[in-house]
C-alpha cells in the first residue's frame, strides 16, 4: 500500500511539473530562451582600393616662394604616375589591429602668389602615408560596431618644383621630409540588411605635423562571406612645416574598393 502511495506521489509531481512548464510556455511575459552565438578566433580583412583624390593647398621648399596647388580629381587620371592603396584589419572579439597604406606619385599645375615669380609652376609630388593602430569596440551587436581607435601614421613626402617664366624661370628644386603623427578617432560599420552596409571613420592628430586628419564614408555590398565592395568619399589633410619645407594640403575625392574576408 505504501508503494502504491509512493508511485502516486511521484506521478503527481511529474504531471505538476509538466503543467507548470506548459503554462510558462504560454505566458506572454516569459521571453523565449535563445542561444547567443559569439564569434571566436581571429577575423581578417584585406582591401585594396582606388582613391581618385584631387589635391589642393600650399607647398614650399627652402629658399623658394610658396606655391599653390589646385588640381581636382577630374585631372588625376591625366597627372597620375603611379598609385598603390590598401587597408587591412585583424579582429578578435572587440579588439582590432588596423593598417592603411597610401602611395601616390602625381604631377600638378601650380602658381605663385599674384604670379610675380613665375608664369606657371609644375609640381611633382610623391607621397607615402602608412597608418598602424589598434581599436576597441565600445558598441557592438549583430548589425555592426563602433570602435575607438588610436595609432601612428608615418609620412614621407618628396616634392619637385619647377618654375616657368617670370623671375624664377628655369629654377627647379627637389626636397623631401619624413615625419610621424599620432592619431585618434572613431571607426565603424552598420548593416542595414545582411548585404547592404555603411562604413566610416574619422581620425585627427598631429606630432611632426601641426594637424593630421582623415575622414571617410562609404556604402558597401556584401556578395558573400568572402567578398564585399564599397564606394564612397574620402578627405585627408595634413599641415607640415619644418626648415622651410611646407606641405599643407588637402586630398579628397571618390573612393572604391574590394574587401576580402577570411
Amino acid at each position: 500500500m505504501k508503494a502504491i502511495h509512493l508511485h502516486a506521489i511521484v506521478l503527481l509531481a511529474c504531471v505538476t511539473a509538466a503543467s507548470i512548464g506548459n503554462a510558462a510556455d504560454m505566458t506572454p511575459l516569459a521571453p523565449e530562451a535563445k542561444t547567443v552565438e559569439t564569434r571566436s578566433g581571429w577575423e581578417f580583412t584585406v582591401a585594396p582600393y582606388f582613391w581618385a583624390a584631387g589635391i589642393s593647398g600650399d607647398v614650399r621648399q627652402f629658399g623658394l616662394p610658396e606655391v599653390n596647388i589646385d588640381s581636382d580629381f577630374g585631372d588625376i587620371l591625366d597627372n597620375l604616375d603611379f598609385a598603390f592603396m590598401a587597408t587591412g584589419e585583424a579582429r578578435y572579439d572587440r579588439y582590432s589591429i588596423v593598417g592603411d597604406v597610401i602611395y601616390v606619385k602625381l604631377g600638378a599645375d601650380a602658381h605663385t602668389p599674384r604670379g610675380i615669380f613665375a608664369d606657371s609652376v609644375d609640381v611633382t609630388s610623391e607621397t607615402f602615408a602608412g597608418l598602424l593602430g589598434v581599436g576597441y569596440a565600445v558598441l557592438e551587436d549583430q548589425n555592426g560596431h563602433l570602435d575607438v581607435f588610436g595609432g601612428m601614421k608615418v609620412w614621407s613626402v618628396e616634392t619637385d618644383i619647377s618654375f616657368n617664366g617670370g623671375l624664377l624661370a628655369g629654377v627647379e628644386r627637389e626636397d623631401s621630409a619624413t615625419w610621424v603623427d599620432a592619431v585618434v578617432g572613431l571607426r565603424g560599420n552598420y548593416f542595414f540588411t545582411p548585404e547592404i552596409y555603411v562604413t566610416g571613420w574619422g581620425l585627427v592628430g598631429g606630432g611632426g605635423a601641426d594637424v593630421d586628419w582623415d575622414v571617410g564614408l562609404g556604402l558597401g555590398y556584401k556578395f558573400n562571406d568572402t567578398i564585399s565592395a564599397v564606394a564612397g568619399y574620402r578627405a585627408l589633410g595634413v599641415n607640415y612645416e619644418n626648415d622651410g619645407f611646407v606641405f599643407d594640403v588637402v586630398q579628397q575625392g571618390p573612393i572604391i574598393g574590394v574587401s576580402f574576408h577570411f
